[in-house]
C-alpha cells in the first residue's frame, strides 16, 4: 500500500473521530486519522493534571493580556492560566460574527474529548418525533429503536456512570455504579419529587467519568481536575478510551498538525478519491486516497471543509445539493437559573472533589403540560459548602480572626442551571467569508445565528420554575440568574449538515452518508437533525459506531 493509500481517513480526532477510528480499526481497514493541530500524549502530555491553583503565577486566573489575546474565550468561564494551551489561538485562527456566536474550540489531538463536560445522555423518541409533530425543520429519518443498541455499545466501552430511574423521557443505559449525591442533594431529591407529585426528578448526573476500573483505565479520583488530561483515565476521551483501542489493532496512521482543505470528488464515479491537507507546520500540501471517508472535524468545521470542497458539481460545496449545508446550526442556550442558602447541615460535608451534579430532566411540553413555546429545557447543578472567597458580613474582621473563620466551610448553597433546546432555524447558518483568512491563507467562518421567540419566551421559564422549585424544597433567599444565553456558551454545535429522508431537505441519509457521496460519512454534531435539550455527546459516540458498521458493510458489499 502506498505511503499515502489508506482504506479509511477519519477527519479530527475529538470524541466522533475517535469513535471512528477505533471501529474503522477494529474491523480491518488501514485508517488514517488526520488532526489540524498537535499531539497530546496521555499521561505524558498532561502537565497541569497534578498542579494546584497556588502553583501559578496568577492563581490559575486569567490575566489582563490573556483578556486581550481571547476575546472570545474570555466571555465566559473557559479562560484560565491553567489549560490555556488547549484552546484555540484565535489570532492564528479568527471569525466573523455577522451575529455574535462564542466559539470555545480545541485543535489538538483529543480535541474537546479532554476538556468536555462529560454529561452523558440519550435522547429518546419524545426527541426523535418532535419535528414532525410539529411540523418543524424535517423529521428525523430513525426512531430510538434503531439506536438504542448502539447507545448500549458506546456506554459499555466509554463508561457512564449513572442511576436507573425508568423515566421515558429520559432512557437508561448501561451504567457504572452511579456516584452518590451528597446529603443535602439526597434530602432535596424526594421533596422534589413529592411536591410535584412525580412528575419532576432530581437525580445524579449520568457522566463518563467511571466509578470501577475499565479496560486500562482507573476509576475516577474525585479531584475534579478533567480539563487538564485525567493520568488516571477516570473519564472518557480519546486518548484513554478510543485512540489506545484503535492502536492496539496496528491499523491506524495518526497525523497531527494536518489541516484538511478539501475532500477530493470525481464526479464520473461521484465517489470522494480522498483529501486534500495542508501540512499546519511547513505550509506543504499533500494528498491522501482511501475508499471512505468519515469527516469528524466538528459541526461547525465540517461544514468548512464540505463547503471548501466546491467543484464545478457542487459549486456551493459536497453536500451542498439540498440547498442545506452550513444551515439549521443550534446549540443549547443556558445561562439563566437560580441558587439558594440550605440551613440545616451545618455539621456535614462531602468527600473529595465530585467531578459531577445532579440532573432535573425535561417536564414542559410533557405528560399533558403545555406552554406557549416548544420543546423544552433541563436543569444541571448541584449542592457545596461555601469555601474562603466567600463574601462575608462580618467585614470589621481582619487578620488572624478573619483567616481562621475562613478555614472553615461556608454556608451550604443549592444552585441549578437550565438548559434550552434551540429550534433548527433554516436561517441560523454558516458560510464561508471570502474577505477574511487565516493565518495559513485559508477563508474562515462567518456566523449568522441567533436564538429566537421561542426560546425567549422558554428562558423566562427556566428563571421562574428554578426559583419556584428550590423554594418549593426549602431553600432559602433564592436569588434567579438571568444571563444573556448567547449562543456558542453551551460548546454544543449542532445541525449543519443534518441527516433526513430525502436529498432534497438534507445533506445526509439514515447512515449520516453524504448524499451527493456515499463513500462519505459525517457523524460529528453536523449530522444532528433537532438538538433535544441535554448534552449531545453520547448520541455521537453511538451514530457513529452505527455508521462505521454500515460503512464497512456496504465496502464489502462493493456498494461504496
Amino acid at each position: 500500500m502506498a505511503d499515502n493509500v489508506f482504506d479509511a481517513i477519519v477527519i479530527g480526532s475529538g470524541i466522533s473521530g475517535g469513535w471512528a477510528a477505533k471501529e474503522l480499526c477494529e474491523k480491518g481497514l488501514k485508517t488514517i486519522m488526520l488532526e489540524r493541530g498537535r499531539d497530546i500524549k496521555h499521561i505524558a502530555d498532561y502537565k497541569e493534571a497534578n498542579k494546584e491553583a497556588w502553583d501559578y503565577p496568577h492563581h490559575g486566573q486569567k490575566t489582563q493580556a490573556m483578556i486581550k489575546d481571547y476575546p472570545v474565550l474570555t466571555r465566559d468561564y473557559p479562560l484560565n492560566e491553567r489549560n490555556l494551551d488547549y484552546w484555540v489561538n484565535e489570532k492564528e485562527s479568527p471569525y466573523t460574527e455577522i451575529k455574535r456566536f462564542d466559539w470555545f474550540r480545541g485543535y489538538h489531538v483529543g480535541g474537546r474529548s479532554l476538556m468536555w463536560g462529560r454529561q452523558s445522555y440519550r435522547l429518546s423518541d419524545f426527541d426523535f418525533e418532535a419535528n414532525a409533530k410539529e411540523g418543524i425543520g424535517i423529521d428525523w429519518p430513525v426512531r430510538y429503536k434503531e439506536i438504542a443498541p448502539w447507545y448500549d455499545y458506546v456506554e459499555r466501552f466509554a463508561g457512564i456512570s449513572g442511576s436507573v430511574e425508568n423515566l421515558p423521557n429520559l432512557p437508561d443505559g448501561q451504567f457504572l455504579p452511579p456516584m452518590e449525591m451528597n446529603c443535602v442533594e439526597k434530602d432535596l431529591a424526594p421533596r422534589l419529587k413529592e411536591f410535584y407529585k412525580g412528575q419532576r426528578h432530581m437525580i445524579i448526573g449520568r457522566v463518563a467519568n467511571i466509578t470501577q476500573p475499565l479496560q486500562d483505565r482507573q476509576a475516577c479520583q474525585f479531584r475534579n481536575k478533567c480539563w487538564y488530561g485525567c493520568p488516571f483515565g477516570g473519564y472518557f476521551s480519546t486518548q484513554s478510551s478510543t485512540l489506545p483501542a484503535a492502536m492496539k489493532t496496528g491499523n491506524l496512521t495518526l497525523r497531527p498538525w494536518s489541516i484538511v482543505t478539501k475532500i477530493l470528488y470525481d464526479k464520473d464515479t461521484k465517489k470522494a478519491t480522498g483529501v486534500e491537507v495542508l501540512d499546519a507546520e511547513t505550509n506543504k500540501t499533500y494528498e491522501y486516497k482511501a475508499k471512505v471517508i468519515f469527516l469528524n472535524a466538528s459541526a461547525l468545521n465540517s461544514a468548512w471543509v464540505l463547503m471548501n470542497s466546491a467543484t464545478d458539481v457542487w459549486p456551493d460545496g459536497l453536500g451542498s445539493s439540498s440547498g442545506e449545508l452550513g444551515h439549521n446550526v443550534m446549540d443549547h442556550h443556558l445561562g439563566v437559573g437560580a441558587s439558594g442558602m440550605v440551613e440545616g447541615y451545618e455539621d456535614k460535608y462531602y468527600y473529595g472533589r465530585r467531578a459531577n451534579g445532579v440532573y432535573i430532566p425535561r417536564y414542559r411540553n410533557l405528560f399533558g403540560d403545555k406552554r406557549d413555546y416548544l420543546r423544552g429545557f433541563g436543569y444541571q447543578g448541584g449542592a457545596s459548602r461555601q469555601g474562603y472567597n466567600r463574601s462575608l458580613e462580618e467585614q470589621s474582621l481582619m487578620g488572624t480572626e478573619l483567616k481562621e473563620l475562613l478555614t472553615e466551610p461556608g454556608a451550604w448553597m443549592m444552585n441549578i442551571g437550565g438548559f434550552g433546546e434551540t429550534l433548527p432555524y433554516h436561517e441560523n447558518k454558516v458560510t464561508l467569508d471570502k474577505t477574511k483568512k487565516d493565518k495559513w491563507g485559508l477563508n474562515v467562518l462567518a456566523m449568522d445565528i441567533e436564538y429566537k421567540d421561542n426560546e425567549v419566551k422558554m428562558r423566562k421559564d427556566m428563571v421562574a420554575d428554578a426559583v419556584e422549585m428550590l423554594e418549593s424544597v426549602g431553600v432559602k433567599n433564592v436569588k434567579p440568574r438571568n444571563g444573556d444565553g448567547t449562543l456558542g456558551r453551551g460548546i454544543h454545535e449542532m445541525g449543519t449538515a443534518r441527516m433526513g429522508k430525502d436529498p432534497k431537505t438534507s445533506v445526509l441519509n439514515k447512515w449520516n452518508q453524504v448524499w451527493d457521496a456515499q463513500n462519505v460519512f459525517v457523524t460529528d454534531g453536523a449530522f444532528m437533525t433537532s438538538a433535544a435539550c441535554h448534552n449531545p455527546s453520547l448520541g455521537y459516540m453511538a451514530f457513529t459506531a452505527r455508521a462505521a458498521d454500515y460503512a464497512v458493510n456496504e465496502l464489502k458489499k462493493g456498494n461504496i
